[in-house]
């Protein structure tokens, strides 16, 4: 994981008890981006990444000595992200539809058609992962998170972990070599 980020996470995390107000907000600026990409792994809807992120600064704001106490905050960030992510799903029954992030990089037209069809055809396929893979995938490449990190956001082992990254690995390799072909 980028060093600096972690480092900007711990010192928000600990100026929580002094500064709460500025700290999350602080912490809020920071963070919300990655934490509703992650929130959109699990729930695939933007609308509800975005609601499970304002529900964990929720709870965060209610309790942040939990956050203070945290010896990984940015492990606790995703946990508690998850977990009001996993509460929406089990509100909502009904599937949504994968909305792609805005590019925050100009592209020619013929760019950025290229680029949104790749990067369909990869969300298409990480979609089609179960879910527990897709989200370990997520959290390796687009959070750089170590498997140690992973099984701690999880709550589950580091060989499960790395089991479900393999199996996804596999899995996307394959469908990757179709589109190639």
């Amino acid at each position: 994981m980028d060093g600096d980020f972690q480092v900007q996470v711990q010192h928000c995390a600990q100026r929580l008890s002094q500064s709460p107000e500025a700290a999350l907000a602080e912490l809020f600026d920071l963070t919300a981006e990655r934490l509703v990409r992650y929130a959109m792994s699990v729930t695939s809807s933007q609308a509800d990444a975005e609601d499970a992120l304002q529900g964990a600064f929720s709870r965060i704001a209610r309790r942040p000595q939990l956050l203070v106490a945290a010896k990984l905050p940015w492990s606790y960030l995703l946990r508690t992200v998850r977990n009001e992510a996993l509460r929406i799903l089990q509100r909502n029954s009904s599937q949504k539809r994968l909305q792609v992030p805005a590019s925050t990089v100009q592209a020619t037209p013929e760019q950025q058609l290229l680029q949104q069809e790749s990067s369909e055809s990869v969300r298409r396929i990480l979609k089609s992962l179960p879910s527990e893979q897709s989200e370990v995938v997520t959290l390796k490449h687009w959070e750089d998170l170590t498997f140690a990190e992973i099984a701690e956001v999880l709550g589950i082992s580091q060989n499960t972990v790395a089991s479900r990254y393999r199996y996804a690995m596999e899995k996307l390799q394959r469908a990757l070599e179709g589109l190639v072909r």
